[in-house]
């Protein structure tokens, strides 16, 4: 086949394929040497793709079949593509115009059978597609196309086909080759198309669906309008809104749905309209789906319990295994545990003042987790741990339910505080309501009486207090990990008071830390002499009562520090109560058996014992007069 001679055209927007008529107009100074060479050549160029500096190594011979003014008045052509012309080597030339060698590349005469059910198979593909766009006259076109080299170039007229793609078509010298490419591209492009246009459909089946019920809203507002209930149905959408947006689970949705469909239809004059708004209220401000994210640090959970309790270590090491064992689970990907079984309830059991209650705070603070407390000395009412039910009037949700509302999350450190002071009575019993609540294999489903649903607690951490287990019932003390406290040792209760007590007493009273110090020797004294209990309660009313007497001076005069010893206490605080001889009273005697015995006749042994203290300290006494 012989070489031909043809001026190049680039084209750096558009690629053209044999048999397309397009518009090119002639922006550039190559162009227009193009069209200038051209005019010597029998109206042929050679019509070239480049992208980024870089030419095709096929283009299409084109004829000039017109040329004329753009609205812009930019010159233009009409060209039409005749046939495929491998790129030779450049020649010289006349004029500015860049010439080069083509080599003509002819579509066969007498396709194969192959091609020609390609090309069946394309031109079916395309009018799907056309018609799918709402443009049936491409589709006559395709049908007046019989060569399957042609039908596989129409291809270049597609919008969904990129310049490189085209360019790819181009290239393709094989027709079968060139017909199995643009076939591949043609059925994904139908494939976008169905699936663009199901969503569509469905998109106009919701939107009718929508203004359906707008325009029923509507009339249900004018007619509400008219009956003076108008103003609701911005509320119904909020609720509807917070329902979608609280994150609940499948079934307690429902609820909450079926509840708002009522609250729709109810009449604001209605009692009960204002009773199921209460009930959504609630529905929708609690934590169904927010969690605090565990500080998951063991060392710097260790140094918050240490930084805020001396002491405690039983309690302290079993948080941080609490903690290590999320740990682990979290870095072997085991997730966080939930669900039956998966709940911690710890009762921390020993006398008052030793920290029971602060611990708690503590243990929330190292965790990283919110920190809720609900007082249980002296409730009777069962109603105040499951609720009320919803057909009394004024019903509410029981304290479970409210701290966890307060808390705002899901998995909050709950503190049952006075435990073991329950009471029961008629009106129910709430130490047996709370088994259900501290029973890790229950409280994964627990259910107010008030909402009626499913409520998890099984990421919660429980932790009770009670000075005593002995009046906690059995089954509810089946259900705790007992951590009994045993009180403080005098040393212990000297670093309290140097590292916590003195120092939240200055505060209170407006001193400052120069104004007064406080040797070791003095807070022994005062811990040994001045104070006898397990806790250390009395030690800071005591240590208060030295910051006021100093507050006083330092009033009186601002220059005024004062170094307190031992020899000063006398003056600060008055004459030792304790006895050298006998200084254990009849109150600490009785702790003493309360706390550590749990035999038959107890109380029979705490008034012998009683007795005996009474008896020694009048002969103490009398010797002393």
């Amino acid at each position: 086949m012989t070489d031909l001679t043809r001026p190049l055209l680039p084209l750096s927007t558009g690629v053209v394929l044999p048999q397309m008529v397009v518009t090119v107009a002639l922006e550039s100074d190559e162009a227009k040497a193009a069209l200038e060479a051209a005019k010597g050549a029998d109206g042929l160029v050679l019509l070239v793709p480049r992208s980024e500096g870089r030419y095709a190594r096929v283009g299409t011979v084109a004829k000039v079949e017109d040329r004329g003014q753009l609205p812009s008045g930019i010159e233009a052509l009409v060209l039409r593509g005749l046939y495929r012309g491998v790129i030779g080597t450049g020649v010289a030339g006349a004029g500015p115009a860049v010439y080069v060698q083509v080599e003509p590349a002819w579509d066969p005469e007498d396709p194969s059978e192959r091609a020609v059910e390609l090309a069946r198979e394309y031109r079916a593909t395309v009018e799907n597609i056309v018609e799918a766009r709402g443009v049936p006259q491409v589709a006559e076109f395709l049908r007046g196309i019989t060569e399957p080299g042609a039908m596989a170039d129409t291809s270049g007229y597609s919008p969904d086909l990129s310049f490189d793609q085209k360019v790819e078509v181009l290239e393709m010298l094989d027709v079968e080759a060139r017909l199995e490419k643009v076939l591949a591209w043609a059925k994904e492009s139908l494939g976008e198309i169905t699936l663009k246009d199901k969503i569509r459909e469905n998109v106009a089946e919701g939107m009718e669906q929508t203004q359906r019920e707008f325009f029923l809203r509507q009339q249900l507002a004018a007619i509400k309008k008219e009956l003076g209930e108008d103003g609701s149905e911005d509320i119904v959408e909020q609720y509807r809104t917070k329902i979608a947006e609280a994150g609940m689970p499948e079934a307690v949705r429902k609820d909450a749905e079926r509840e708002l469909n009522r609250f729709e239809r109810t009449s604001e004059q209605n009692p009960e309209h204002g009773y199921i708004r209460n009930y959504l209220d609630w529905m929708t401000d609690l934590p169904w789906n927010k969690r605090s994210e565990d500080r998951l640090d063991i060392a710097e959970a260790r140094r918050i319990l240490d930084a805020d309790h001396t002491g405690l270590d039983e309690v302290k090491d079993r948080i941080v295994e609490f903690l290590a064992v999320r740990k682990m689970r979290m870095e072997r990907g085991l997730g966080v545990a939930g669900g039956r079984g998966s709940g911690a309830i710890m009762t921390l059991v020993g006398p008052p003042g030793v920290g029971k209650t602060s611990l708690g705070e503590s243990v929330a603070r190292a965790l990283g987790r919110e920190f809720v407390r609900v007082s249980l000395g002296g409730i009777h009412d069962e109603a105040e741990i499951r609720g009320h039910r919803r057909t009394y009037i004024g019903a509410l949700p029981g304290r479970i339910v409210r701290a966890l509302k307060e808390a705002g999350t899901k998995n909050p450190v709950f503190m049952l505080d006075e435990i073991d002071k329950v009471g029961a009575d008629w009106r129910g019993d709430p130490s047996s309501a709370l088994l259900e609540v501290l029973d890790p294999a229950q409280n994964h489903s627990f259910k107010d009486h008030y909402l009626e649903v499913e409520l998890d607690l099984s990421e919660v951490l429980f932790i009770c207090t009670a000075n005593v287990a002995e009046t906690i019932p059995g089954p509810l003390l089946d259900r705790m990990e007992l951590i009994r406290l045993d009180g403080y040792t005098e040393e212990e209760k000297v670093a309290i008071a140097r590292d916590h007590l003195l120092a939240r007493q200055l505060e209170r009273n407006g001193l400052h830390a120069q104004e007064i110090e406080m040797s070791a020797e003095a807070l022994s004294v005062v811990v040994s002499d001045y104070t006898r209990e397990a806790g250390v309660r009395n030690l800071e009313r005591l240590l208060g009562q030295v910051c006021r007497r100093i507050a006083r001076d330092v009033a009186l005069d601002p220059a005024f520090s004062r170094d307190v010893a031992a020899d000063h206490l006398p003056e600060l605080l008055g004459r030792r109560p304790m006895p050298e001889e006998w200084s254990i009273t009849d109150d600490a005697l009785i702790d003493l058996v309360r706390y550590y015995t749990r035999e038959a006749g107890v109380r029979s042994l705490e008034r012998e014992i009683a007795n005996v203290a009474r008896k020694a300290v009048k002969e103490i006494v009398t010797k002393k007069a």
